[in-house]
């Protein structure tokens, strides 16, 4: 079967549109470009490795030309499906099928020999030109992801959970500060006034308003960071923000689920979204797969901490991230992907019975963690789809609405670039907090967009 029949297959059997489709296979497979497209990329905005590498080999088996000229992301048009514009995150794998190609003056998406759609990249902004003081580029300090759309602040660049008895086995944050320090500027811990700066430029070149939103993240602490515990830690940033930039951008937090005295600092130095993470619903893999928040925190206690915080965000501010793919890793994981979709659309149900919707990305397999050891290949493409047309009826059948702080949902209007959960939500729907005691919902002062 074709690349475009495969599509067109699963469009048919789940009722989800093959450009979505076609994202969720990228990000699950990677990517690669043709020499010739990477001399044309560079141009471009290139991959900042915000967070994770998010590549499917290491930096060391990678190209000059791949490492330092790559994309941020793509955007997909047109083709013989007459795609609508399409973002994703780019993940670097050289045996990818996938091919970007420079053809004719333009960029191309093959499939083997197969045309699948027109490939656009982000321009550099005018911000990314401009260093620091102290010379650090803002691409290491504060970059911006999500097609300019979300600033991306990694404040801690490691995480406390160290070596595989206590890293989360699918995740490559350590490992990826420590190939990144070799090959460019790549600061562990952000110093508040960098961050400031990188703002500052940032408020003064972004004349357009491009980005919207910043997030706040990085590894977990458990023990303290300068002095700091983790509510504290992240606080500060969001303070410091908001003193300096009052009501600029949308601000989120992307951190562990804390007790509820450190959720409320966060609150209160004026984050206004919450990310507690929970990676994998099933009891069993979460304990096998998240060995150090199930040591130090707990499965039931995180989940309890992440319904006590709707009562400090309101239940729709709320929305913790699960890794899509997971729950069929071996060893331990599911077999079949009806029983793997059952398990997380328990979850969803969850959630969203208590108002908060969790949102999900696409696991792709990173080298050196632990899931890559006994994983060459993520969850099966049906799987995803499988999982896409879950959520969405989860979504439907709770009522819920657009999640504040991604920009507009839909096929064509969606940003957010590591799944394509945003590009097969409906239109979109007001903004709204949830009374856990009525369970409905009422007006919301946050944007969606």
């Amino acid at each position: 079967m074709n690349c475009i029949q495969e599509l067109s297959t699963l469009n048919e059997r789940y009722d989800i549109h093959p450009q979505a489709i076609l994202k969720t296979d990228l990000l699950r497979r990677g990517l690669r470009f043709s020499e010739n497209a990477l001399v044309q990329s560079a141009h471009f905005k290139e991959k900042s490795y915000f967070i994770f590498s998010f590549d499917m080999v290491e930096q060391k088996e990678l190209t000059k030309s791949e490492r330092h000229s790559a994309p941020e992301e793509i955007a997909l048009n047109g083709g013989p499906l007459d795609f609508s514009r399409t973002i994703v995150s780019v993940r670097l794998n050289p045996n990818s099928p996938y091919l970007v190609e420079w053809k004719d003056d333009h960029f191309e998406l093959y499939c083997g020999e197969e045309f699948l759609a027109e490939v656009s990249l982000n321009e550099r902004p005018a911000y990314y030109k401009h260093n620091l003081k102290n010379g650090k580029p803002v691409s290491d300090i504060a970059p911006t992801i999500e097609w300019g759309y979300l600033i991306y602040l990694t404040a801690f660049r490691v995480c406390q959970y160290w070596g595989e008895k206590e890293e989360c086995q699918f995740c490559d944050i350590n490992n990826n500060y420590r190939q990144q320090k070799r090959v460019r500027s790549y600061t562990g811990v952000k110093d508040i006034e960098d961050v400031l700066e990188a703002f500052e430029i940032i408020n003064e070149f972004d004349t357009e308003r491009h980005s919207t939103a910043y997030t706040v993240t990085g590894g977990s602490i458990t023990s303290e960071l300068s002095g700091l515990n983790e509510g504290q830690f992240y606080a500060q940033y969001a303070q410091a923000i908001e003193d300096r930039f009052p009501g600029r951008w949308l601000p989120k937090a992307v951190v562990q689920a804390l007790p509820l005295d450190e959720v409320k600092m966060l609150k209160d130095s004026g984050y206004q979204i919450y990310h507690p993470n929970y990676e994998v619903w099933d009891p069993k893999l979460f304990s096998q797969i998240c060995p150090g928040k199930d040591r130090y925190v707990g499965r039931n206690e995180w989940i309890k901490r992440i319904v006590d915080a709707a009562e400090i965000f309101g239940a729709s501010n709320v929305i913790p991230n699960f890794v899509a793919g997971i729950e069929m890793s071996q060893p331990g994981g599911f077999t079949s992907v009806e029983a793997a979709v059952k398990s997380t659309r328990e979850g969803l149900d969850f959630f969203m019975s208590k108002g908060i919707l969790p949102r999900f990305t696409v696991w792709c397999v990173e080298p050196n963690t632990v899931l890559s050891r006994t994983n060459t290949e993520p969850a099966p493409l049906e799987y995803y789809i499988h999982l896409l047309q879950s959520y969405r009826e989860a979504y439907i059948e709770h009522a819920m609405p657009t999640p504040p702080g991604y920009g507009a949902p839909g096929l064509g209007k969606a940003v957010f670039s590591v799944s394509a959960f945003m590009d097969v939500l409906p239109e979109e729907r007001p903004s709204q907090s949830f009374d856990s005691n009525t369970h409905n919902y009422s007006s919301d002062n946050i944007s969606p967009s």
